[in-house]
């Protein structure tokens, strides 16, 4: 039988290296982290007084507490939106899709991972309504339909990003935030989907982010056309993805698409070299290919702005062993390595790995 009421958590995400190679089946480097979303829903028929005001036997309430705004929509097609009210339309109708009997029910939102900072609050969003109406519509599939194990739930919210919200993102924040796990970062191989743990112990050494304070959005940025980019790279070597060429194949590449692909290919390089470091305790090694990985973005992938630069140069003059914008850039924040003797300038956030999205107690 459906459930009356759930609730759950899922967190946003800080991509230790590894950026913009999800889609290109590479390699990365991410761990969840302690801020998130959370999302409580109660069916319409759980809903009393004042909280079933608005309600209708097909359609969801939703409101976002932080934002003080509400929206409401029929669950049988609902029409489209934008910001996060096409999340929730998006999530909603997926799972529908999927085979999901969603009722009539009341969504609250609330979450304390900054919006457009580039620490992946969309991903949170997406995963933590997928598993709380989940949970809601528990019993209530549709015959001969499957329960999404987590990796399925991953591609739903990234095809919610790509079909409702129009970024052309990978799964990189959605596994990050649904295989989360304290203390560990995940090697992600998306060509293969292989999740593999890896420690991160800094032994006193710091993970510090600072807001860059220019806001990050992927659908209106240039992400979906560095994607496009990459594509058009591919159809000229014949491959289908960039993880099939060498250096050598993509020299032949007009100079452009040579530089998109030369970053994918030496981004999982790093990334490989990360791992190494963390496992091998070279904390100043992983900081230098931190800093390696910026001058990439910056230089072949052309997805800095001039306010990332100023936040990785206050962040390298205040003594970090390597900075790197963190996200897919156009804005949002730099994640910067700190030895344990050295002071993060004024607006430094610690970062640590935490644990994965969760149902929580209605």
């Amino acid at each position: 039988m459906p459930r009356e009421r759930s609730a759950a958590f899922a967190p946003g995400r800080v991509n230790l290296i590894g950026e913009h190679t999800d889609y290109n089946e590479g390699l990365a480097l991410p761990f969840a982290i302690a801020e998130g979303v959370t999302v409580r829903a109660s069916a319409s028929d759980a809903a009393s007084g004042s909280e079933a005001a608005g309600l209708t036997a097909g359609g969801i309430v939703a409101h976002a507490l932080d934002l003080d705004e509400s929206d409401e929509f029929e669950l049988e097609a609902p029409a489209r939106s934008r910001g996060w009210r096409a999340y929730v339309r998006g999530i909603s109708a997926e799972l529908a899709r999927a085979g999901y009997r969603l009722p009539g029910a009341r969504v609250e939102i609330s979450g304390d991972v900054p919006r457009g900072s580039g620490l992946s609050s969309s991903a949170a969003l997406e995963v933590s309504l997928a598993l709380a109406l989940i949970e809601l519509a528990s019993g209530g599939r549709a015959e001969g339909s499957e329960e999404l194990d987590r990796l399925a739930i991953a591609e739903l919210c990234s095809r919610v990003e790509r079909e409702w919200v129009g970024a052309e993102t990978g799964l990189l924040d959605q596994l990050a935030s649904l295989y989360g796990a304290p203390a560990q970062a995940l090697r992600i191989d998306f060509r293969s989907l292989e999740i593999e743990p890896v420690p991160l112990r800094l032994a006193g050494w710091r993970l510090l982010v600072v807001d860059s304070g220019e806001r990050h959005a992927h659908s209106s940025s240039g992400y979906n056309e560095r994607r496009a980019q990459c594509r058009e790279a591919c159809e000229l070597l014949g491959v289908s993805s960039l993880r099939e060429v060498d250096r050598q194949r993509v020299e032949g590449l007009p100079p452009l698409l040579r530089a998109r692909a030369s970053h994918v290919l030496g981004e999982n390089e790093r990334v490989e070299a990360a791992v190494a470091a963390l496992r091998g305790g070279d904390l100043p090694a992983l900081g230098a290919l931190l800093s390696a990985s910026h001058a990439s973005l910056r230089d072949l992938y052309e997805v800095s702005t001039p306010a990332l630069e100023a936040t990785v140069r206050r962040l390298l003059d205040a003594g970090a062993a390597g900075a790197r914008m963190t996200g897919g850039g156009f804005g949002g924040s730099v994640l910067a390595l700190f030895a344990p003797d050295r002071a993060p300038p004024a607006g430094a956030r610690e970062v640590s790995a935490s644990g994965g999205a969760r149902l929580l107690a209605p």
